[in-house]
């Protein structure tokens, strides 16, 4: 009889603890998936917000440090990392099929050959990518709605290399509900883009590319600024400190604008670029300094230890 009654009470107890593991597994995830929800609606926030201190970190291709450039992986390294926006390349295939690729070649980044848009998506899926050491991997070419599916509701995203299928992008961005997360750029005066993007510009983030120096910036950001749609931000290549335009960056951004400048190579950021600072960090002053709020890298996670130290990154 107490031994009935002990083997009772040990099978409560294990179906109490079950349960309660349960619940706390439950209640975790819940959690997790209300911090991923706040996380996304604080990057979108940010990004419409000019005025604010927070810098936000774009990573250049992805992580392509760690995985292959424009490979699923890569993106999900950034989530993870706490990245705000990750820039992936976007290509057409022959078959009209819409894949993450730099090059207008296979070449460098597959273990094929030949032009983009001379494969079919699916012999393109029998292909690998190759990593920053020219490595095979195991990971495939990803399509644009693979990478949109897995960054929404995490990451913002910017569309390179897109301005001309455009058309085709959108669709997909509309399917995959990721109007608000996505940045589409190009380096066109606004009368070009109103003819040819008008469509799509109260229902996507637009933001114009301007290399510096320029004896018409001036104008051309004016332009913009006073258009009925306010480009969420400006991509400025900085070529020199000395250019008298940087002095224009506070303005643009208390005007509605963000400022976005490459920390990529020297030519992008008057010698200020990631790899000085690598062997020392306060080489990213320069962009606080000029009233740089977004920064694309191919050193996120740098970036973003030097940033949050500084209480300019959350």
């Amino acid at each position: 009889m107490k031994f009935k009654f002990f083997a009772n009470t040990i099978l409560i107890l294990i179906v109490v603890l079950v349960s309660c593991k349960d619940n706390k597994q439950s209640k975790v995830t819940k959690n997790e998936d209300s911090k991923t929800v706040t996380s996304i609606q604080q990057k979108i926030a940010n990004l419409e917000d000019s005025n604010n201190n927070q810098i936000i970190v774009v990573s250049h291709r992805g992580d392509w440090r760690n995985a292959p450039e424009n490979s699923l992986q890569a993106i999900k390294n950034c989530i993870e990392m706490g990245v705000d926006m990750v820039e992936i390349d976007i290509r057409e295939t022959k078959d009209g099929e819409l894949v993450l690729m730099h090059d207008k070649t296979i070449d460098r980044t597959t273990t094929g050959q030949g032009l983009v848009k001379e494969w079919t998506l699916d012999s393109l899926r029998t292909l690998s990518l190759i990593d920053g050491l020219g490595v095979e991997t195991q990971h495939k070419i990803p399509t644009l709605r693979e990478a949109l599916n897995m960054a929404k509701g995490k990451i913002l995203v910017n569309l390179d290399k897109s301005y001309h299928i455009f058309d085709k992008c959108y669709k997909i961005i509309e399917e995959t509900g990721m109007q608000n997360q996505v940045v589409i750029k190009g380096a066109k005066p606004l009368s070009d883009v109103e003819r040819e993007f008008g469509d799509y510009l109260d229902k996507v983030h637009f933001m114009p590319i301007l290399g510096l120096p320029n004896n018409i910036a001036n104008e051309i950001v004016e332009e913009y600024l006073s258009s009925r749609n306010i480009p969420v931000a400006f991509e400025f290549t900085v070529k020199h400190d000395s250019i008298k335009f940087i002095k224009e960056f506070k303005n643009i951004r208390s005007r509605g604008s963000s400022v976005w400048v490459n920390a990529l190579w020297p030519q992008h950021n008057a010698g200020h670029d990631d790899e000085k600072a690598v062997q020392n960090l306060s080489i990213y002053d320069w962009f606080i300094d000029n009233n740089i709020d977004i920064i694309q890298t191919d050193r996120p996670e740098l970036l973003l230890k030097y940033l949050r130290s500084k209480g300019l990154h959350n």
